[in-house]
């Protein structure tokens, strides 16, 4: 699914309605009406107050429409319009002038000199206010009312974008933005509900299609796309009948100290789980027996030292190297590491310590392989490529990484960013319940088993982060979020490429 910046989506309208013949108010009509069914499926005329506040642009056109189709089918409803200026959009008006036959009232005008509605736990609020064209702070009155909305305790529906969000820049600590429940946004997502300063603005999100042009939006770049189930599917490779194991692929997990070994027990099995045709795990000496004894479709080769990393060697011919789980940061295994990226030309995933190595002597992002897969945590890519002020420039450093040191990111987070050069993905699957021990050396497994498939490196990405996702949330269906720890993830991750053909139930 794309993502498009607001200039995108405001040419998709006018070649819609060009196309078409059709006029604004027309599609304002289609994309509140859809609005209104979500909310007419789900109340099914129940006997609530419903508390539309409508600003005085598009976005409160759609909430007009909104409240009319509300009224005329029985619901309980109140309309304010936010008069926060003395210009109205054409379509507002027109929707104001419909309001008429239906309501029994005016609408209720708020301007900065009026007391603050009463507002219940009880009510059901629908946010029209602003859409996504606003880049501007709100005034101190109109903000003033968006913190009492929010402040309500009641459930709050925004229309298309929570009122106060920006879609293009972070709102600063003064800014009011209207925190809500749900979200119906259309056509396409926007950017701004993904970032982790903001998503917690979003609540649920649900994307409407309201029938902009298809031609004009297949032909139109992405500024993201995210990855939800029909996306991930386009990237399964379909095994053949007639192969065998050397057909997928030899994993090299390396990792692992004293006490640390279990990071790559998980990696090893995700990787396996995944599909990898062999594993082999590199460890210190005190690795063996546990490894031998967790996985023993694997097999194990050791370091000369007992608890360390020390001296990298092996006699085998891995199609990917996933390195770093468990090794420290000491300079013993940083000079291993070294010796390794020397020695290495394929692809390689790099996690944990080994990222935080490439963080501590800067000099060995010069050593990595093209294409490589790294997969930092927040803290762990800030010190690969310094602090930023907010996320869009934390995202466009980690564009210019990507494409200085030729390799991919794998930002993890409660929306996991994948990038590459320009090239950027956000996944849509997973759950508070993957936020356990490990879960990130599984992610580095899955990825590596992938690459090992003869995966595209950056498709290996995409994908081995929406599978792990949602291996996590058919576990958390399961297990809760409190009950799962990531060998549940890596033991079920059969069951995320299972689910990538099942029929969704309503769709049957």
């Amino acid at each position: 699914m794309k993502i498009f910046d607001v200039e995108q989506l405001a040419e998709a309208d006018k070649v819609t309605i060009e196309k078409e013949g059709i006029t604004s108010e027309i599609l304002m009509e289609r994309a509140a009406t859809l609005v209104f069914n979500e909310i007419h499926s789900r109340l099914q005329g129940a006997k609530i107050s419903i508390k539309i506040f409508c600003g005085i642009g598009n976005n409160g056109g759609d909430g007009l429409v909104i409240g009319r189709l509300l009224i005329e089918n029985g619901y309980n409803v109140t309309i304010y319009v936010v008069n926060y200026s003395n210009k109205r959009s054409e379509d507002f008006l027109a929707n104001y002038e419909k309001i008429k036959e239906v309501a029994s009232s005016w609408p209720i005008l708020l301007t900065k000199k009026d007391d603050l509605p009463d507002l219940k736990k009880t009510d059901f609020i629908i946010d029209g206010i602003f859409g996504i064209g606003l880049n501007r702070s709100l005034d101190e009155w109109v903000g003033k009312l968006v913190k009492h909305i929010n402040s309500s305790g009641a459930f709050i529906l925004s229309v298309d974008m929570p009122s106060g969000l920006f879609s293009e820049k972070i709102p600063s600590e003064n800014d009011a933005v209207i925190k809500a429940n749900f979200t119906l946004s259309f056509q396409a997502p926007k950017l701004i509900f993904f970032l982790p300063q903001t998503a917690g603005f979003v609540g649920d999100l649900q994307i409407l299609d309201i029938g902009l042009d298809r031609e004009f939006l297949h032909q139109a770049p992405a500024k993201a796309r995210l990855i939800d189930k029909n996306e991930a599917i386009g990237l399964y490779i379909p095994r053949k009948k007639n192969s065998h194991k050397g057909d997928y692929g030899h994993s090299l997990i390396i990792g692992g100290s004293y006490g640390k070994i279990g990071s790559i027990a998980l990696a090893g099995t995700a990787a396996l789980r995944t599909g990898a045709g062999l594993v082999t795990f590199f460890s210190p000496k005190c690795g063996y027996q546990v490894l031998q004894t967790v996985l023993p479709e694997a097999m194990v080769i050791t370091d000369i030292d007992e608890n360390e990393l020390s001296n990298i060697t092996f006699d085998i011919e891995p199609d990917v190297i996933c390195f770093g789980m468990g090794a420290g940061t000491s300079t013993v295994p940083l000079n291993a590491f070294k010796q390794l990226l020397q020695q290495t030309s394929n692809p390689m995933v790099i996690d944990a310590d080994g990222l935080n190595m490439l963080s501590k002597e800067k000099e060995l992002l010069k050593l990595l392989p093209k294409n490589s897969v790294l997969t930092p945590h927040p803290k762990e890519l800030e010190r690969l490529i310094g602090k930023w002020k907010n996320d869009f420039e934390k995202l466009d450093k980690a564009k210019k990484f990507t494409t200085k040191h030729k390799v991919i990111l794998v930002i993890k987070g409660a929306f996991t960013f994948t990038i590459s050069g320009d090239e950027m993905f956000i996944n849509n699957t997973g759950n508070p319940g993957m936020a356990t021990a490990g879960s990130g050396d599984v992610l580095s497994g899955v990825i590596t088993g992938l690459i090992s498939q003869k995966y595209d490196p950056l498709n290996a990405a995409v994908f081995g982060v929406y599978l792990h996702g949602r291996a996590g949330d058919i576990m958390a269906d399961e297990k809760s979020y409190q009950g799962m720890i990531s060998g549940d993830i890596a033991a079920n991750i059969g069951r995320a490429f299972l689910d990538l053909f099942k029929i969704d139930s309503q769709m049957e």
